[in-house]
């Protein structure tokens, strides 16, 4: 059934079992500038082509590739078979369509003759493909080049919207900006040229399905709903760790850290979609403004006691998966005495009437024990234990797990009677994992996340106040990080480890511990 045919794509919905809404984009040209770099064939030109595969594209759709680096357009295609896996004979043919909609073209950035060419160019290819197209222009390129690119579109005339129907979306990648400054410039040249709903910051974790399900479980049930506060939860983990170095990545790293790398957008985001109040609709606006009251609720951290509130540490030498590695100071490109963190742990207070009192603390690094992403919610203990002489501190609370990766999966564990003829209790956990449902890997979270920027949707997009809010909170903690007299000290952990003994007594303090793996 077709329920809507507007600039936001085709609708349709379909019976299999429960309720499906599946929209199709109209046509479009998806620019993406950085062409020829690391991103857009790791991960942009994958998860385009696998929506080509599943036929999520539309008819009329070509990609114009822009960079620097002089190459030919056949030899663009070359580098783009990466971006379709070799596989069976319908795969091979996809492949040969999918790379006859590819186009390259070379130039300078700051050169205006560019943004020229590739106005002339996308009219030419509109005529071949896709008349009266919308336009996607990606930036896979370094932030500070942001407002380059973006002037120089805006001057040639490429960002006008809705000139023939047509509308034009400018998709940026994380990190916006390095502190609230830049950010808020970063946001001000990006609205001198674009109107908010044109801009697309992107942050691939919330395109993964169980960050997305966070708001399936709270607000499409009423068993969970009733008891997401402050009178039923005792604490929430959100632990975000990595088993990688910082490989290839150290003259970003060196400039970032792992507060600005995860704390900023992904841990942040994540905290926020699950203590959010429900939105009157689902709708882009409706969350986003949900998200944002949510992070203004965060309690500052106080600067006179951060140890108590926040630890950084860095990796040592050590073994992971039974492999001895380097320190981040022996990996190249880093300083031999960086101060760069690559581990964080924090506590943070959400000074609202729904959470008052319920600690979450978050926590994320690299060269880690094991890799998982995840959120925990620890329910509290029962009031009263009628099973004398067991106490109530001797049943163990429920805890629901939202598993982000590697296995995308929810799980709750209970307390239920071991079978037999004697009374024993033990722990037992339900364990639902998405994959189960199809039987096939699930898709990349780039997939649905460039559909959604397809279509229009900006639900799983930040929103300007949303990122500057984040910054808000952090940037103090950044100031003081950068301040060699009034700096908390860097914490040292073995790589392979759970991070530094340090970050252990934020919950031990109020008499919990980190969850273990």
């Amino acid at each position: 059934m077709d329920l809507s045919n507007s600039s936001t794509g085709t609708t349709e919905m379909r019976d299999i079992g429960g309720f499906c809404i599946e929209r199709h984009p109209d046509p479009c040209a998806i620019i993406i500038f950085g062409a020829s770099g690391d991103l857009t064939h790791r991960k942009i030109l994958p998860s385009i082509f696998r929506l080509f595969e599943r036929h999520l594209l539309p008819e009329g759709f070509f990609i114009l590739g822009c960079a620097r680096t002089p190459m030919t357009e056949a030899e663009f295609r070359e580098k783009s078979l990466a971006a379709a896996p070799s596989a069976d004979t319908n795969t091979l043919e996809h492949r040969k369509e999918f790379l006859k909609r590819c186009y390259y073209h070379f130039g300078e950035y700051e050169s205006p003759d560019l943004y020229k060419a590739v106005l002339t160019r996308i009219r030419e290819l509109e005529r071949m493909h896709c008349p009266s197209a919308n336009h996607i222009f990606y930036l896979a390129v370094p932030p500070a080049l942001y407002r380059t690119v973006v002037d120089r579109l805006g001057t040639s005339g490429l960002t006008a919207e809705c000139e023939g129907g047509a509308c034009a979306r400018v998709v940026v990648e994380k990190p916006l900006g390095h502190d609230l400054e830049s950010a808020m410039e970063i946001n001000a040249a990006l609205n001198k040229v674009l109107t908010e709903r044109q801009v697309y910051r992107i942050d691939h974790y919330l395109g993964k399905d169980t960050v997305q399900n966070i708001l399936m479980l709270r607000f499409a049930n009423t068993i969970f709903e009733p008891l997401w506060n402050r009178n039923y939860i005792d604490h929430v983990q959100i632990t975000v760790a990595e088993t990688m170095g910082v490989e290839h990545r150290a003259g970003y790293y060196e400039g970032a850290g792992a507060l600005r790398d995860m704390f900023q957008n992904h841990m942040l985001q994540m905290l926020a979609l699950v203590a959010q109040e429900p939105p009157g609709v689902f709708a882009a606006d409706s969350l986003r403004d949900e998200k944002v009251k949510l992070l203004r609720s965060v309690r500052p951290f106080p600067p006179d006691e951060p140890g108590q509130w926040i630890v950084r540490g860095q990796y040592a030498s050590g073994v992971v998966d039974g492999k001895v590695v380097r320190a981040y100071r022996d990996e190249p490109g880093v300083a031999a005495a960086s101060r760069i963190e690559t581990f964080v742990a924090a506590k943070l207070m959400l000074d609202n009437w729904r959470w008052h009192g319920v600690p979450f603390y978050l926590r994320s690094g690299k060269r880690m024990r094991k890799r998982v992403s995840e959120i925990a919610v620890t329910f509290k203990n029962v009031p009263y234990s009628m099973f004398h002489p067991l106490p109530p501190e001797g049943l163990a609370p429920n805890v629901m797990v939202l598993n982000v990766q590697p296995e995308e999966s929810v799980s709750l564990t209970f307390e239920a009677k071991q079978p037999g003829p004697r009374f024993c209790m033990n722990p037992v956990n339900m364990h639902f994992r998405y994959r189960d449902l199809t039987g096939e890997d699930l898709p990349d979270a780039y997939e649905r996340l460039l559909l959604d920027c397809m279509l229009g949707d900006q639900t799983l997009f930040a929103r300007h106040d949303d990122v500057e809010q984040a910054w808000s909170l952090l940037t103090p903690v950044l100031k003081q990080w950068a301040d060699g007299a009034a700096a908390p000290p860097l914490c040292m952990y073995a790589a392979g480890s759970w991070g530094p003994p340090e970050a252990d007594v934020l919950p031990a303090r109020d008499g919990r511990r980190w969850r273990n793996f």
